[in-house]
């Protein structure tokens, strides 16, 4: 009788040892897949993430949805300028009363450039990217934009802007400014914009320029003297909020509300994204935080 019992275990462990042995064949004994990462819930109006690696989506909302863009505008300012055959980055500029006219009819954020200083072109980019400067948008589009008259100048950049856009696929854009302020058909999209900050992440000098916090500039007077400026500050927080974070720009407006186009590098991955239309600055780096959590999450 014991030698029976002893024959039935045993018979019973060599079958327990071949199903395990399948088991870890076919992988069946593997740990548990993590639980999927939940997608978060944003108050922007749209939104939209990727993989810069591969362009692969990893996050939509309204993806596609034509909405106003504000100041984030500005990223194409930047690579049309950066974009110019033969650019001098050291090329000065003056500053024209016209600029600060502009600002002052508009309203709008400026780089606090004073009329006859001269201004180097690299100056000028973060004068456009920091503080959002819509004066140093206006300089920028006057000085690469071809023509005889200002207007005509400030009218063939804006179509390079527009020629860009086409060529970088953004099909869902329109752009009808230098800056954001539209004249009532400046639009993009959250995937469109994504694209466009991914495309302008590849020049060494446009990254160098967006993730700086704070740029202080020496420029000429019309005497001749140098002054130093007041120093421009990054209005995107994220880049003291978010570990990692390498850029884009901020947007703002009646219309636009609260914009953002932002990427981050974390362990040899970065993640670039957009929202449009959120409801407050806080909120706007709230929603660009979740969507970068979640993109990392994706990514493994």
């Amino acid at each position: 009788m014991i030698t029976a019992i002893k024959g039935i275990r045993t018979r019973r462990a060599a079958a327990v040892a071949i199903t395990t042995g399948a088991m870890l064949a076919t992988g069946a004994l593997t740990a548990a897949p993590a639980q999927a990462v939940a997608t978060p819930t944003i108050a922007a109006k749209t939104g939209y993430v990727m993989n810069n690696a591969n362009s692969a989506q990893l996050y939509a909302k309204g993806a596609n949805t034509r909405l106003s863009t504000g100041s984030t505008t500005k990223i194409m300012t930047a690579k049309v300028v950066l974009s110019q055959p033969g650019l001098n980055l050291d090329a000065k500029v003056t500053i024209q009363k016209a600029y600060s006219d502009y600002i002052v009819s508009q309203g709008a954020s400026s780089a606090r450039l004073i009329v006859g200083d001269k201004v180097t072109v690299r100056q000028l980019l973060y004068g456009l990217m920091l503080p959002s400067g819509c004066d140093a948008a206006y300089a920028l589009a006057d000085k690469f934009g071809s023509g005889s008259t200002r207007s005509a100048r400030v009218k063939n950049f804006i179509a390079k802007m527009n020629n860009t856009a086409k060529a970088l696929g953004m099909t869902n854009t329109h752009f009808d400014s230098f800056d954001g302020i539209s004249n009532g058909a400046n639009y993009s999209t959250a995937k469109d914009l994504t694209k466009l900050g991914s495309n302008a992440l590849k020049s060494s000098i446009f990254r160098t320029i967006v993730k700086t916090k704070s740029y202080t500039a020496k420029t000429i007077t019309k005497t001749g003297t140098t002054r130093t400026m007041a120093a421009w500050t990054n209005t995107n927080t994220l880049l003291s909020s978010y570990s990692g974070t390498i850029g884009v720009k901020t947007g703002s407006g009646a219309q636009a509300k609260y914009c953002l186009v932002f990427a981050a590098t974390r362990n040899g991955k970065t993640v670039v994204g957009t929202v449009l239309a959120s409801t407050n600055a806080t909120t706007r780096s709230a929603d660009a935080t979740k969507l970068l959590n979640y993109g990392f999450a994706r990514l493994g």
